[in-house]
């Protein structure tokens, strides 16, 4: 069965969305508990990953202003999860650590990714998810490779 690219987007678009809605409702609670927006949990997630950054490279990370990233690190900061620390070398810049607390709540979320992925894909053979995840891991290269898209 011959699919063209426009109709595979239009059939991605409707699945992306059910995917979308899936794990927003079940992250949700747990951000909600934690008191703490999607975006800040993607900076905390970021943070998980790459360990302490500066302010800037964080901001080019999720594709915002420096202004932008300030204010929602700002939250983090206030709330205990992350912590906001000069450079010794240079008092310009500012570097960007999770704290424990947020360490846990990054934690207590990816268990919650992962719960709502196997629930999702327990039906699903072990040689689709394999293709599955190939193609997913592609799409992931691709993206690093290309860098964040300027708005």
């Amino acid at each position: 069965m011959s699919v063209s690219l426009a109709e595979f987007a239009d059939r991605m678009n409707e699945t992306l969305s059910l995917f979308h809605r899936e794990f927003a409702s079940g992250l949700t609670r747990e951000l909600f508990k934690s008191k703490i927006t999607l975006p800040q949990f993607l900076i905390l997630m970021i943070l998980d990953k790459e360990g302490q950054m500066n302010m800037s490279s964080l901001a080019r990370l999720m594709n915002v202003s420096t202004a932008a990233m300030t204010g929602s690190v700002s939250r983090l900061v206030n709330s205990g999860f992350a912590l906001r620390l000069d450079d010794p070398k240079d008092r310009r810049i500012v570097r960007i650590n999770m704290t424990v607390k947020g360490g846990r709540s990054v934690d207590k979320l990816k268990q919650q990714r992962r719960q709502i992925i196997i629930r999702l894909f327990k039906g699903i053979t072990e040689q689709d998810r394999q293709s599955y995840l190939r193609i997913l891991e592609q799409i992931k290269d691709m993206l690093v490779k290309e860098g964040p898209q300027e708005k």
